[in-house]
């Protein structure tokens, strides 16, 4: 289930994101330049920058707009990803 996040690299916000990218191995971490592909923030709606989606097969499963701690950040991850993996056994 990947994680991709949308930032621009002017936005300050972003950059507090970039540091908080702790799951390797476990998400796959994409960052998305959307001033550069515009193509993409349409596909996905994105509204706000920084926005983190989580996807499963290319759709998204999950969204957060705006900046949060590292602990903050994790902990959504990860109560999406046992979510997704509960839905799957039942």
């Amino acid at each position: 289930m990947p994680a991709r996040r949308t930032p621009s690299p002017s936005c300050a916000a972003c950059a507090s994101v970039s540091r908080s990218s702790t799951l390797a191995g476990r998400v796959k971490l994409v960052k998305v330049d959307i001033d550069r592909n515009p193509h993409l923030a349409q596909r996905f709606e994105v509204q706000a920058v920084p926005t983190l989606l989580i996807l499963d097969k290319g759709k998204p499963v999950a969204r957060r707009a705006g900046a949060a701690p590292a602990g903050t950040l994790r902990s959504w991850v990860e109560q999406v990803a046992a979510g997704r993996r509960d839905s799957e056994r039942g």
